[in-house]
């Protein structure tokens, strides 16, 4: 359909392109020049889509007439590009594909009718760890090791990529997903080398738009690509042809002006809007910029920007394309045809920023003097706690008393507050002595910075200058260095500054996420043991984007993000207590005091680094091979063909029960749900951190005796992330967080629950497998903002096989709510001004959902409430009403497939078009109650141990 003689041609260097014009809009009377440039790159995603069902003419107008001031009411879709994955979220999907084909053929239908609608591209980031750093060999070994962690999962994924059509992968170690993305992968206006005809039957030119299965995805907003980060569950059913539901979003403008001063980094810059934008309150929200400081910044300050989106929780960051975006494209080694096509098309759309652009109208607007950013640093725990690193020194010992232990047994209460030991630690035959503050880990790694030239080679340039003063690092301080891609080897080498950055222990580890996610690896053992001797709060320093508690390193109680260069400053230094303005780093050869000021290098020696060292040569030639991969992928034995072949044996790849006894047909409506009993009863702000499993298997949880019976030593465990692709050890991590409190069992921290009416402690897998057995459903009840954090698929993958049906709270993080729904658990939410508390529920009655079936059996027509009967161990029932959170047409359907992936295979068996969303005949969905927009200062407290980033924030 084309309701308003959009669709047009575009002629860029002789050949002809289909487009659809936004302008047809303005012609109609509407006026689309107003509105931001994410608006409007949505708002040509509906014109190209329009059907007259998923996406309407209505739609059409309700997002060009977008009121700025007047919160949306109106949903309209998403049909993104293309879908972005990284190896821990990816591997699930692909076993939840296979699965699928495994169904299919059972249900008598064409298995390969199961593959991705549009490209998805995965990249192997998030497996290897820092076994070994500090040595020519780090890279080798832990590369080696890597592989025999993981090659059990490597072989499946590279059985993926040859059965799967629209899917490739790239071997471990070519990079950070959201790098290569920004490098490489974003085509930006896509055109160029893709044969999507339209209905003229020329090729379709139209904005590249994607989501990705980890949270840091709009770090592609900064080369003008709208994306963002969803669920596992959601980037499946966008591979498979789903639209992607949601309301018409606020969007809050940034407007820059100036420019960075001396000293001042892209780091400290995006520190300082982090903190700024959670203040405002963003969550949920675009974000985009704007202003005449826009243009002083190049693509990488933009991309680091972008990418912390979910540290201050905006659905995503962007800036405008222009002619910044231009020269960067040509840089890193885009086909000249490419470029000229995005210039073109975005001058055709008025989608192209200039000094003479008009500012668009936002939701609201905040303004920034890049002159007024300072060096600075953040954390212990939270990236927006950015503290002005003149203040480090204050901040530390202000958050000490916070950040100690708990007091042994039988130490005196107190205790480890009112001293501050020193402890011995022999390293290499000398005793140095480690206090609290004292920095044990020191990584430059992350997409975060690792993509931006100007910060990592002031890091080297800083390196340079501090052995040549003859500084060192200090030995208790594991040293690390993790790009994001290979080009960065390349001009480190031609910088010649590999050299001085090696000489202070910042080997290239390999190519990944590495310490942002957790994969810091073990302290060494002589640090390790003071640490724990002494219960010392140790110190981590990275240029990282996520530093919650716990998630660097289990050791590790205080984290603290920052640029590249203090990273490096900060190992010379070997502790966080320190005045880095007024305070020597060391003494030189010559016993002299050497401070930061002397060995930092200037705007100017940066600038005239990265034009001398970076080319476009290096980016053609890494990303020429990409796909090709080193002796071991190449060597690395797959299976081949269209359908997997479970391994029985298997306890990294296992078919999921997902689908088992899955009927063909869908049923009508749903059945009330009755007498479920509640198997964890939690507060406030529960993260996705606390129900998925995350980092290591411990050898007494249920996982670790589910390994060792199938014959995998405690030393082979691996992590829960490595492990995605197998159900059996998921649903026994799930709620298996050791920092989880529920309720039910008052005094116990971590995955337990009391089992009824036995009145038995048992583990929450072990209660749940417990009540399956007895048929009894179960549920959860929960406070404000459950599953804020990072969306995790198996947060709601997890509960569905521990036989949960519903959940009750007082609110919902957007992406975790879906995602339960995704997998046909129902979300309810307490009336306004009411909680498990308040209503005396105390988790031990059993619950019944009265009138659900007749509700969605009349698509809730009459309202969406159903009773909630509650009846205490007296038999005494207590009623009240909750509000059933299925708010859209189409999450309806879903929930009465039983889930996405069932009404996927559903439709496919029909013969109908798994892109056709339901519309219409359901009762208006609940909006957010004024001022309750989600509380900016819930932290996600993270794992325990890590887990990587897999969806987008929410807090």
């Amino acid at each position: 359909m084309d309701s308003f003689g959009a669709r047009s041609t575009l002629r860029v260097g002789g050949r002809e392109y289909e487009i659809f014009r936004l302008k047809a809009l303005d012609e109609a009377g509407m006026n689309t020049v107003r509105l931001p440039y994410s608006l409007r790159i949505l708002l040509e995603n509906l014109l190209r889509h329009e059907d007259g069902s998923s996406v309407t003419a209505d739609d059409i107008r309700a997002l060009a007439n977008w009121d700025p001031k007047a919160p949306s009411n109106e949903e309209i879709v998403f049909m993104p590009a293309r879908v972005l994955l990284q190896d821990f979220t990816g591997v699930p999907a692909i076993v939840d594909l296979a699965a699928m084909r495994d169904a299919m053929a059972e249900l008598g239908g064409d298995p390969e009718k199961i593959n991705p609608q549009q490209p998805v591209e995965l990249v192997i980031d998030h497996s290897i760890q820092v076994d070994a750093f500090a040595s020519d060999r780090a890279f080798d070994i832990n590369e080696e090791l890597d592989y025999q962690r993981n090659r059990e999962r490597y072989a499946f994924i590279k059985w993926g990529a040859q059965a799967f059509s629209n899917f490739v992968a790239t071997p471990p170690n070519a990079g950070i997903c959201h790098q290569i993305n920004l490098e490489y992968l974003a085509r930006v206006v896509f055109g160029d080398g893709h044969d999507q005809k339209g209905k003229s039957g020329l090729v379709q030119a139209y904005p590249d738009t994607l989501v990705g299965t980890d949270s840091h995805t709009p770090m592609v907003n900064g080369l003008g690509v709208l994306g963002w980060g969803v669920g596992g569950i959601e980037a499946e059913a966008a591979m498979l042809g789903q639209p992607i539901a949601m309301l018409i979003p606020e969007v809050i403008g940034v407007r820059l002006t100036g420019k960075l001063r001396e000293g001042a980094t892209a780091t400290d810059l995006v520190l300082t809007i982090t903190e700024m934008l959670r203040k405002k309150g963003v969550v949920g929200r675009f974000v985009e910029f704007y202003g005449p400081g826009v243009g002083s910044l190049p693509v990488a300050d933009r991309a680091t920007i972008g990418n912390m989106s979910p540290e201050y929780g905006s659905t995503c960051s962007i800036f405008p394309v222009d002619q910044v975006t231009l020269d960067y494209l040509r840089l890193t080694g885009r086909p000249e045809q490419r470029v000229q096509l995005v210039e073109a098309y975005m001058k055709e759309q008025g989608l192209f920023h200039s000094a003479d652009s008009p500012e668009p109208e936002f939701t609201d607007t905040l303004e920034l003097d890049l002159g007024d950013v300072e060096p600075s640093i953040a954390g212990p725990r939270r990236p927006q706690d950015r503290i002005p690193l003149s203040q480090a020194r204050q901040a530390f010992q202000d958050a000490l008393p916070s950040l100690l232990p708990p007091p042994r047994a039988g130490d005196a209460q107190g205790t480890a507050s009112d001293t501050l030991p020193a402890v011995d630690c022999k390293i290499d035959g000398e005793v140095h002595q480690l206090t609290h503050g004292a920095v044990v880990l020191a990584a430059i790694t992350s997409c975060t910075n690792t993509s931006n030239p100007s910060v990592m080679l002031a890091a080297g340039l800083l390196a340079k200058k501090a052995v040549e003063r003859g500084l060192t690092r200090k030995p208790w301080v594991k040293t690390s260095l993790a790009p994001g891609s290979r080009v960065v080897t390349d001009y480190y080498q031609k910088a010649g500054l590999n050299k001085y950055l090696e000489a202070l222990g910042f080997h290239t580890v390999g190519y990944g996420c590495t310490t942002c996610i957790g994969n810091s690896g073990a302290l060494p053992p002589e640090v390790s043991e003071a640490v724990d001797q002494g219960d010392l709060v140790a110190a981590a320093v990275l240029s990282g984007n996520r530093n919650f508690e716990g998630r660097i390193n289990p050791q590790v109680r205080a984290n603290y993000l920052m640029s590249p260069p203090l990273v490096v400053a900060f190992a010379l230094a070997g502790r966080i207590d320190i005045d880095l303005q007024n305070e020597p780093l060391g003494t030189d050869r010559d016993g002299r005091q050497v401070y930061l000021k002397d060995i930092w290098p200037s705007q100017q020696e940066i600038q005239q680094t990265v034009q001398a060292s970076v080319a476009s040569e290096m980016f053609a030639k890494n990303y020429g091979e990409i796909f090709k991969g080193d002796k071991r992928w190449l060597e690395l034995d797959a299976p081949t063909g269209k359908r997997f072949a479970w391994d029985p044996r298997s306890t990294y790849v296992r078919q999921p029960s997902f689908f088992t006894g899955m009927a063909k047909e869908a049923p009508q409506t749903v059945n009330d749900i009755q007498a479920a009993r509640c198997i964890a009863k939690l507060g406030d702000s529960v993260t996705t951190d606390h129900i998925s499993p995350a980092g290591a298997i411990k050898k007494d949880s249920p996982a670790g005796s589910y390994l060792m019976e199938h014959g995998v030593a405690p030393k082979d465990f691996n992590s829960y992330g490595s492990r995605r692709g197998n159900h059996e050890v998921m649903v026994r991590g799930t709620f298996a967080n050791i920092r989880i409190r529920n309720q039910l069992v008052p005094g116990i921290e971590g995955g337990f629950t009391k089992h009824l009416p036995s009145g038995d402690v048992l583990s929450i897998y072990d209660a749940a497998m417990r009540y399956l057995a007895e048929g009894t459903p179960l549920c959860v009840l929960a406070g404000k903002e459950y599953g804020s954090g990072s969306s995790r698929d198996w947060a709601a993958k997890g509960p569905y096989l521990q036989g949960i049906k519903f959940v009750l709270a007082e609110s919902y993080e957007r992406i975790h709510r879906s995602n339960l729904i995704g997998m046909g658990i129902l979300p309810l939410q307490f009336q306004d001004g009411e909680n498990a508390d308040s209503l005396g529920l105390t988790g031990t009655e059993t619950f019944d959902i009265v009138g659900l079936s007749e509700q969605v059996k009349n698509r809730f027509q009459n309202g969406r409430s159903v009773t909630v009967r509650a009846r205490d161990e007296a038999g005494k029932a207590r009623e009240f009403e909750a509000l059933v959170r299925l708010d859209t047409p189409q999450e309806l359907v879903y929930y009465i497939n039983g889930g996405i992936l069932q009404y996927v295979i559903r439709q496919l068996l029909s013969g109908r078009s798994p892109t056709q969303a339901a519309h219409g005949g359901m009762a208006g969905a609940p909006q957010a109650r004024p001022g309750t927009r989600p509380d900016n200062g819930l932290v996600e407290k993270g794992s325990e141990d890590s887990f990587p980033a897999s969806d987008p924030p929410t807090y």
